[in-house]
């Protein structure tokens, strides 16, 4: 009889977590499903460019940059990622034609009698400026920036021309009030922004923020715009008044299908986000009288003069702020898209009126379906802002610590939520950067030597090779239920960092049995710790293992110098071993020395192990500088509490010989304060207040007295030998 097999049945899988992202249309996790099998359609609200960029910047661009990263290397979602630049807009209309004004006023050359004249002119506008302001972080501000003119008013500098840029902030918007109306070229207002954006690729870059598939600028696509509006007007959805364009939110809202303030419908009629989402030049009595309704908003504005224009059916004006993501997106994606993101402050109004604008153009509900938002950016627990003193910008950071460095702040915290940036956290991710630096540095160490192919690379596994292999495979699921549950880098981290604590107990165990450790196995767990790195954005790709040392220049650096380290460390030891044996004290200082202050001085960091080969790491120059001082700092800290804690004990020592040679009959007599009345022997019989002392008291200071007895007998007893002796 033939035999057939047997059916064979797959494992369930049940359980295996799905990638979901917090999706701010719904408000929670939902699951990631792209509309076109593998290929992810993503759009990221760009920088408006007229000031340097600073960290609440960084804190979308980095955090989407390691969310795209994830996505792209390892989810393997083919992505295409699309980014604007705002270079319309009236922020950078009022600044470009301030800084336009400002520099004719400088060149100009007036005297500083008609300077100083200008500036009290400015200084009643501030002040007019000042009894309106509500907030009270911006009125600290322009009180401030009032009395440091003043002062140079009052001190008679004012006027000079090389501190003309320190009145800058009070004369520039006078002069813009006055004249502002005369400037009329539209290049004057692309020049500002040219500027800073070029800034803010260089930040990206120094920050290793991967650069978008497509880059789209405002001023690119004007004709776009104004095509873009004319097909919401035909829809119902817009109307023309006085030269500028309207999105009519009442009709949108009302239509079937379509609903307004999607994403933060609470936020509704909210003057002041509205007033925000209009500029500064578009939120005058003139223009809110334009509008069917206050919660309307402008996608084309009819520009005045000293305004940047082109022409359009409704007459020269510009792009309203929220048409232009609205075009710009849809020109590069199509009618749909997977993912937009954005910071979390652009929700209401910006967001939701693309949305509006791009459903009213399309005649769906379905323009994004995965809307994701970055969480604010403290400073040292409170709002970024120039009032308080705490605008940092990119490049001011970058100087203080490395892009790596700010990226693993990033990586430690989630991408969604509010994240402070302070020497607190950032130490926090310096600690974290050293732990793993560290581990990288020991698994260099512990493999060389080791034969990395043929018989000699295979050895037996014993239980703590299949101890820290678990701990891998477990991680490795851990890493993955993270990233699943809405991209977690912080969850992740936390794996990394146990996988790290298990492989450098893994190593110490096969020091201390003297076994060398399993090469294939240790060499997997960094490779796995460091291919993360990687694809988080922390590590170049190119990187074998760890972090780069000596620079990308150097890429083959340690392979090039270890085998003469080796042969020098090998060499010092011998020498150490033979001096011991000679108690040549002199030389194994020297051997110190070349440890301590030579080596790290070269980027070397040499390690004695007793009973053990020296261990070599290559570590980057700066870092072991600042190891010795602070090794240095501690030392000298130890030798000052040494010597306090001996002249402490000194003085202890004299105060307790002095206290011997003090008669018990005179112990109490200088305590005034607590007694008044003595006997013959001294003992006190009465309080300061002159109360008779309690019996419980009286026996206190009996014990005191008798106790003073006995030392002063013991001190007059070692006075008489000294003098039977001779001694003085």
């Amino acid at each position: 009889m033939k035999r057939s097999q047997p059916k064979w049945e797959p494992p369930s899988g049940e359980g295996k977590p799905v990638l979901r992202l917090f999706n701010s249309l719904t408000r929670r996790k939902e699951v990631f499903v792209p509309q076109r099998g593998n290929i992810v359609t993503w759009y990221n609200c760009g920088p408006t460019v007229y000031d340097a960029s600073h960290m609440g910047h960084a804190r979308s661009y980095i955090s989407f940059d390691i969310l795209r990263r994830v996505l792209m290397d390892y989810f393997k979602y083919d992505i295409f990622y699309s980014m604007n630049i705002t270079d319309i807009d009236d922020k950078i209309i009022v600044r470009a034609r301030q800084n336009h004004l400002m520099q004719q006023y400088i060149d100009a050359g007036h005297s500083p009698q008609q300077v100083e004249q200008d500036l009290g002119e400015a200084l009643q506008l501030l002040d007019g400026k000042i009894a309106n302001e509500t907030s009270p972080e911006k009125l600290a501000m322009l009180t401030k920036t009032k009395a440091k003119v003043a002062a140079l008013v009052d001190s008679g500098d004012a006027g000079k021309n090389a501190l003309l840029q320190e009145v800058k902030e009070v004369l520039a918007p006078w002069l813009d009030k006055n004249k502002g109306s005369m400037v009329t070229e539209n290049a004057i207002f692309s020049e500002l922004p040219r500027f800073w954006e070029e800034e803010f690729h260089k930040d990206m870059a120094a920050l290793n923020v991967l650069p978008a598939d497509v880059l789209t600028r405002v001023s690119d696509y004007v004709p776009e715009v104004v095509t873009f509006i004319q097909k919401i007007i035909d829809n119902g959805f817009a109307y023309e008044s006085n030269g500028s364009v309207y999105f009519d939110t009442k009709a949108f809202d009302a239509a079937p299908n379509h609903f307004y303030a999607k994403l933060l419908p609470e936020a509704f009629g909210d003057k002041k986000a509205l007033s925000e989402g209009e500029g500064e030049l578009s939120v005058s009595e003139e223009k809110q009288s334009e509008k069917k309704s206050a919660t309307d908003f402008a996608v084309w504005k009819g520009s005045k003069p000293g305004e940047p224009s082109w022409d359009s059916p409704w007459g020269k004006g510009r792009p309203g702020w929220h048409i232009e993501c609205s075009v710009m997106a849809s020109d590069i994606l199509g009618e749909s898209m997977d993912i937009h993101s954005g910071g979390f402050d652009l929700k209401f109004p910006h967001h939701d009126n693309e949305l509006a604008q791009s459903e009213a153009y399309f005649g769906h509900d379905h323009w994004v379906y995965y809307f994701i938002h970055s969480g604010h950016l403290t400073i040292d627990g409170c709002k970024m802002s120039k009032s308080l003193k705490n605008f940092i910008s990119i490049k001011e950071v970058l100087k203080k610590y490395s892009a790596r460095q700010v990226r693993l702040l990033y990586l430690l915290h989630s991408w969604k939520d509010t994240m402070d940036y302070s020497e607190n956290t950032m130490d926090v991710a310096l600690e974290f950067e050293r732990t793993l630096n560290e581990f990288f540095l020991t698994v260099k160490d512990s493999l060389r030597g080791i034969a990395s192919d043929g018989c000699l690379a295979w050895t037996k596994w014993t239980s703590d090779e299949v101890k820290l292999n678990n701990k891998l495979l477990e991680k490795q699921e851990g890493v993955y239920e993270s990233l699943c549950d809405n991209i977690d880098t912080r969850g992740a981290m936390d794996h990394i960092r146990e996988l790290v604590s298990a492989g450098n107990l893994y190593i110490s165990a096969m020091r201390s049995s003297q076994r060398q450790p399993n090469r294939a196995l240790l060499m997997k767990v960094a490779t796995y710790i460091t291919d993360l790195l990687k694809i988080f954005g922390a590590i170049p790709k190119e990187q074998a293992i760890g972090f780069p040392q000596g620079g990308s220049q150097n890429a083959n650096l340690e392979e090039a110098v270890m085998p003469y380290l080796s042969a020098f460390a090998d060499f010092r030891e011998q020498v150490r071993v033979t001096a011991r044996e000679h108690k040549a004290t002199d030389i194994l200082k020297q051997c110190d020395r070349v440890r301590d202050d030579t080596l790290p001085a070269l980027g070397v960091r040499l390690e004695d192990h007793e009973g053990a080969p020296p261990v070599i790491k290559l570590v980057d120059k700066d870092t072991l500088m600042k190891e010795r001082a602070e090794k240095l700092r501690i030392e000298e800290q130890k030798k000052a509490e040494k010597e306090r804690k001996k002249k402490e004990k000194e003085l202890e020592q004299a105060a307790k010989e002095a206290q011997k040679r003090i008669p018990p009959s005179e112990m109490f007599r200088k305590e005034t304060d607590k007694y008044s009345a003595f006997d013959k022997k001294g003992l006190p019989t009465h309080d300061a207040a002159g109360q008779e002392l309690t019996k419980s008291a009286m026996k206190k200071v009996l014990k005191l007295y008798e106790a003073q007895e006995k030392k002063y007998r013991d001190y007059l007893k070692t006075v008489e030998e000294k003098q039977a002796n001779g001694e003085s």
